[in-house]
């Protein structure tokens, strides 16, 4: 399944700080699958910046836009 392709999979997840001053991206999905992911505060603001551009993406592309460029 690639990035682009729409999945019946359900997930749950949550976000926050570490007691070791990570930020944890913790999803639990169906079938008892638990990942903890832990990054460095300066990697999760990567991240967020990564969702922020999807998201706008994806508001382009519902609106029948084309496309933007990637910075």
């Amino acid at each position: 399944m690639g990035i682009d392709k729409q999945s019946d999979l359900a997930a749950n997840i949550q976000i926050g700080p570490t007691d070791q001053g990570m930020v944890r991206i913790y999803i639990e999905a169906e079938g008892g699958i638990e990942l903890p992911l832990d990054f460095d505060p300066e990697e999760a603001e990567e991240i967020a910046e990564e969702l922020r551009a999807a998201a706008t993406a994806a508001r382009a592309m519902a609106k029948g836009s084309p496309k933007p460029k990637k910075r």
